[in-house]
């Protein structure tokens, strides 16, 4: 089976109304853990909804996005944003959480969002935003190091 086509059976079961949905979905994200290619990053994330009522299986899903290399994983969650945003609001802080709560992560994604020239920058700056405004620290620090100019990370 083709990894175009494990994408799509993990789209069209990322609901798991039924036990049938959660093993489809499964089985397809552990065919496709097996060769993780970075160009499915975009589809991957577009995977994740807040409609899912099992969790613990999105965080598997979590888990296998953050297995890729960062950057490259970065630069698609901002590829993404906009379209995820709207589906999986939810989702899109987790992941926000998990790179704000690791400092190389954290200066890395600045790197990247900054020197990223497109609308998309704003969207993740919102995001950034909301996470300062409400979460306590370290994550809100972390995320108003990210918007910042500055160079250096404060704990």
């Amino acid at each position: 089976m083709s990894d175009n086509n494990l994408i799509e059976i993990m789209k069209a079961n990322r609901f798991m109304r039924s036990r049938a949905e959660v093993v489809a979905f499964d089985e397809a994200m552990a065919q496709l853990a097996k060769h993780p290619k970075n160009e499915y990053l975009p589809e991957l994330h577009l995977v994740l909804d807040d409609e899912c009522e099992h969790h613990e299986v999105m965080y598997g899903l979590i888990h296998f996005l953050e297995s890729f290399d960062a950057k490259e994983q970065f630069q698609a969650l901002i590829d993404v944003i906009p379209e995820l945003i709207v589906r999986a609001p939810e989702w899109t802080k987790t992941l926000h959480y998990g790179i704000l709560n690791d400092d190389l992560s954290c200066a890395l994604y600045k790197e990247i969002l900054h020197s990223t020239n497109s609308k998309n920058r704003d969207v993740v700056y919102q995001v950034l935003k909301e996470i300062a405004a409400s979460e306590s620290p370290p994550l809100s620090s972390h995320a108003e190091f990210v918007l910042s100019e500055s160079a250096t990370l404060v704990n």
